[in-house]
């Protein structure tokens, strides 16, 4: 959901709270401050909310992670940022601790993401090398089977016209191991496709793998990449197919799948690496084999941020005759939609992470609140580090926005708190069967005290949301708009004039969409 928003209070349509009452008029909006174009056109939206009556913005920018490694260009840009705030007397409300999308706090060490975990991955030796072999074999079957009569197969090529919407789709099944992570490649063309060409992985009701292909709408033949762990799975589905086609053409060839090796390998204490004999004797990092580390994990193109796919790490063994069979056990980081990776926030390396940013956010800004971006966590409670906690994966987050608070109390005392209401939202993000999380998040408001203000997104639900929090005594901000009609707030209103506590309302734009700026004030005022 990463985001660009707009926060306002309201008042309009029969709406019965007092302007007072709705004290948050903010203007969210997420910009690289190093860039001084940036910070051209964050000016004019300031100045555009200030004439428009909004009193504050809320303001993310991934650098707020890495701090310490900025230069002074950038801290005279926050300078020019607060000046210019003053002016307009708007109060600026920085985002911190990214609790989901963590790529800026694992810019320090991208070892900290969290892990999912292999388990006696079988490799062999050849050449001084242990190479991963898949176990049980798997293969792609010349004959596909397909779910719609629309996918037109010649010469071991799978075609896709003009599919209007329909689900067009191809699917195998393979029999894998539990806990073993795979490699899916595949080639494919377009010619002006509109739509999103997809490989998904199902299995036992649950989805395995969700980053983007980053097809494009006319391509060459390219050779695209998935990787999934098996988790508990014995068998899983491969689909390849567009489920939002519109127009034009794709194609699909030459699929592949192995066993991905050790691509992505955390290396931390709590994510520990064994390899093994088929007997069960423990191979010595140093005397059996060379130490072992993925260079491009969570380096490439830029620390903090992972591939989904490159040439995995080989393990270099010692005084091993071919054919040598090992069973490997590791962890490993695995990224969702377009490269997001969750940091592991039961490591201590991470609070200290949380405590610096705090630090260094507080004394660059010395703002009166902050807002903590904890948000559609989507990998969570699977390594050793939050495992050996026997908490479930709601205790773990309730324990982390807990300790997140406390931060944030312990360097601006009596200022304000905020969060997105995702994660903490039974009828949201807070149940189990969430993406790759291991158990159930329920529970995880338990970490929220009244203090905390809470930001409300999922319009779909809202009635049930606002009194869910509503009903544990937080106050609350409506995150509207989303790049819909800017008269759909009439809704979100319609539903938050029964409850106290409601702040404002933010006006939030996925798509850097601020042309409805204006008009969505309009419609509030």
């Amino acid at each position: 959901m990463f985001r660009q928003i707009v926060v306002i209070s309201i008042l309009a349509f029969g709406i019965t709270t007092t302007q007072a009452e709705l004290a948050k008029r903010w203007v969210y909006c997420s910009f690289n401050l190093w860039v001084d174009k940036n910070v051209d056109e964050l000016e004019g939206i300031m100045r555009r909310a200030a004439s428009s009556g909004y009193n504050g913005i809320l303001l993310s920018d991934s650098k707020f992670g890495k701090l310490g490694d900025m230069d002074a260009h950038y801290f005279r840009n926050i300078e020019r940022v607060k000046r210019l705030a003053a002016e307009l007397k708007l109060e600026i409300v920085p985002e911190v601790f990214p609790i989901g999308y963590s790529e800026s706090l694992l810019w320090h060490d991208p070892n900290l993401a969290e892990g999912l975990p292999v388990r006696d991955a079988l490799f062999v030796v050849r050449d001084g090398l242990a190479h991963a072999v898949a176990d049980p074999p798997v293969g792609f079957r010349a004959k596909w089977d397909w779910k719609d009569d629309g996918i037109v197969l010649e010469d071991g090529v799978a075609r896709v016209t003009n599919p209007a919407g329909k689900n067009e789709r191809l699917v195998q099944k393979f029999k894998v191991s539990p806990f073993r992570q795979y490699h899916i490649s595949v080639r494919v063309k377009t010619a002006d496709f509109q739509g999103t060409p997809e490989v998904k992985v199902l299995a036992g009701g649950q989805a395995l793998n969700y980053a983007n292909l980053g097809v494009k709408h006319t391509q060459d033949w390219t050779v695209h990449h998935a990787i999934f762990n098996s988790l508990t799975n014995s068998e899983v589905s491969v689909y390849f197919g567009c489920w939002d086609g519109k127009t034009g053409t794709l194609w699909w060839r030459d699929p592949q799948i192995e066993e991905a090796g050790l691509v992505n390998l955390i290396r931390r204490d709590g994510a520990p690496f064994t390899v093994k004999h088929d007997n069960g004797s423990a191979l010595i990092e140093n005397r059996d084999f060379e130490p072992v580390i993925d260079p491009r994990m969570g380096t490439v193109p830029w620390k903090g941020a992972y591939e989904v796919w490159h040439n995995p790490p080989m393990i270099h063994v010692r005084n091993l005759s071919d054919g040598t069979r090992l069973r490997v056990s590791f962890y490993h980081a695995i990224t969702v939609g377009d490269g997001q990776v969750m940091i592991c926030p039961s490591e201590s390396k991470t609070v200290e992470l949380l405590r610096d940013q705090a630090r260094r956010m507080h004394a660059a800004w010395g703002a009166h609140g902050y807002f903590m971006a904890h948000d559609e966590i989507r990998v969570l409670n699977w390594d050793d580090s939050c495992t050996r906690r026997h908490l479930d994966a709601g205790g773990i987050l309730a324990d982390n926005v807990r300790t997140c608070a406390q931060i944030l109390r312990g360097v601006n005392p009596g200022g304000d708190i905020y969060v997105w209401s995702d994660m903490f939202d039974p009828n949201h993000n807070a149940h189990s069967n969430y993406y790759l999380v291991r158990g159930d998040l329920a529970g995880a408001w338990n970490g929220l005290d009244k203090d905390v203000i809470i930001v409300d997104w999922y319009f779909a639900k809202r009635e049930a949301s606002l009194k869910w929090f509503a009903d544990n005594g937080n106050r609350q901000i409506i995150a509207g708009y989303y790049d819909a009609a800017p008269d759909q707030i009439r809704l979100w209103l319609a539903a938050a004039k029964q409850y106290p506590g409601i702040l404002g309302v933010i006006y939030t734009t996925w798509q850097h969409k601020f042309a409805d700026l204006e008009r969505f004030a309009d419609f509030i005022q």
